[in-house]
């Protein structure tokens, strides 16, 4: 399946045009401080860019990411301007042909973005062997990647080496492909489905099991869309299978518990994190206004008071108390369209 997907994406690709649905398209309003990043990226880059969502998490200058599955760069080019000439941006690709246009404007973006030196790297390799890479155990702050783990054949090794190379604190925000059900072994074996991003796809709650199993304890969901098959063939051998484009953000935090557990805990945001003066958003069900005391479960005060988004706020409480779950701690899937109620019994 490598083979193949080397082959969609290196020949059969030519330009975001060439794709026949919308799951490796990003449809999502960009946020105003990156419209003038984006525009120094060079258009070469940007026609060879295939994404499902916007991996440009808070807080990066000084840091090291490492994107993985980079295409052509897109992603790495404005994570180079986040992280500025002291961080480094790394990114992991298999496909020779992407990577090719990636390199041939390193020295063009190290121009267009004011830097003495590149502060790119771009490496031909499997996400699921980043160790053939040398890449060192806690070696990495952020991993991002934009609608590609779900072409990894062995999802498990991918979020397995994530977990490995992050540094204690750090956090895998990517953006990819989900499905409501599991995906049947046929469609799995068909190379237009596997490359427009569809029968590679995880069923969510898969999803969740095995991240949880590889260290990731309490995935967080940022953010979701339903995709739409426009293309009357691929629709016919979908049927009824439900996919969306979601982004998640993973914690390499220890010790965090299975559910949001109440532990009388509160925080409160300083509106000092660049770009999110009035609030910050840590995910879908965590909008945090400025000034505001916000009651949190333990996990994510921990997400907060472990990781590089300490200083912006203030923590009241610790884990010497204990008042049960949060209320409303649901386990149903979780996005927005999704058919809820099982017509078949009163289960939940």
């Amino acid at each position: 399946m490598q083979e193949i997907v080397q082959k969609y994406y290196g020949e059969t690709l030519t330009g975001s045009q060439d794709l026949q649905t919308d799951a490796c398209c990003t449809d999502t309003s960009l946020p105003h401080f990156v419209k003038p990043l984006l525009a120094l990226v060079h258009a070469d880059v940007q026609t060879r860019y295939y994404g499902c969502g916007l991996v440009l998490p808070e807080l990066l200058q000084g840091l090291t990411i490492l994107d993985l599955g980079c295409g052509a760069g897109r992603d790495v080019y404005v994570l180079s301007q986040l992280v500025g000439e002291t961080g480094q941006v790394i990114g992991v690709d298999m496909t020779e042909e992407q990577l090719a246009v990636a390199r041939q404007h390193e020295k063009y973006h190290q121009k267009a973005f004011g830097y003495k030196r590149s502060n790119v790297r771009f490496l031909h390799g499997y996400i699921e062997r980043l160790h053939e890479l040398e890449l060192a155990d806690a070696s990495v702050d952020v991993i991002v990647s934009n609608c590609v783990i779900n072409l990894a054949p062995d999802k498990a090794a991918v979020l397995r080496e994530a977990f490995r190379v992050l540094k204690p604190g750090g956090e895998l925000y990517f953006s990819d492909v989900y499905s409501d059900r599991r995906i049947p072994l046929t469609l799995t074996q068909d190379p237009v489905l596997y490359g427009e991003c569809l029968s590679g796809a995880l069923y969510w709650n898969d999803f969740l099991q095995l991240s949880r199993k590889h260290g990731f304890t309490d995935p967080r969901l940022i953010d979701d869309r339903p995709i739409d098959i426009s293309n009357p063939e691929l629709a016919e051998k979908t049927g009824n299978i439900r996919f969306y484009s979601a982004t998640y953000r993973l914690f390499k935090l220890q010790d965090l518990e299975l559910a949001c557990e109440d532990h009388g805990q509160s925080v409160v945001y300083r509106g000092t994190i660049p770009h999110h003066r009035h609030a910050f958003r840590l995910d879908k069900h965590h909008f945090i206004e400025t000034g505001r005391q916000f009651p949190v479960c333990g996990n994510t005060w921990r997400m907060l008071h472990d990781t590089r988004f300490m200083k912006h706020f203030d923590f009241y409480g610790n884990f010497d108390l204990h008042f049960g779950i949060f209320p409303g701690c649901g386990m149903g899937i979780p996005f927005d369209d999704a058919i809820r109620v099982d017509q078949t019994s009163g289960c939940c």
